[in-house]
């Protein structure tokens, strides 16, 4: 949401401002580092062990993810926390997954 002291959004509506927002202010750039952003949400998530909150990681991304090994363990490790990352890629980059893609969690 571009305020490194709160990063939360509430709702879609929250999400959808934040992106609007976004698209004035940041520029796109790499590397591509997922990890260290999933570690941070899945922090915050560990630390609601009630489950009263729930967490939703969505990344925008212009290009191939630079830190794959670390992304897919950061993944694998918040698995298990009341999250979802969504990943969405957008322009000329090969998101094709040939370079690995993150694990999946399927319902059920």
């Amino acid at each position: 949401n571009g305020d490194a002291a709160n990063p939360s959004c509430s709702g879609i509506e929250g999400i959808l401002e934040a992106y609007h927002r976004s698209l004035k202010s940041v520029q796109l750039y790499g590397p591509t580092n997922f990890a260290p952003v999933v570690n941070h949400v899945a922090r915050a998530a560990a630390a609601v062990p009630d489950g009263s909150q729930y967490f939703v990681l969505l990344i925008i991304t212009d290009g191939v993810i630079s830190d794959m090994a670390q992304t897919k363990e950061a993944i694998v490790n918040a698995a298990k926390l009341p999250m979802s990352i969504i990943i969405v890629g957008v322009g000329q980059a090969e998101f094709d997954g040939k370079s690995g893609a993150a694990p999946q969690r399927g319902l059920g």
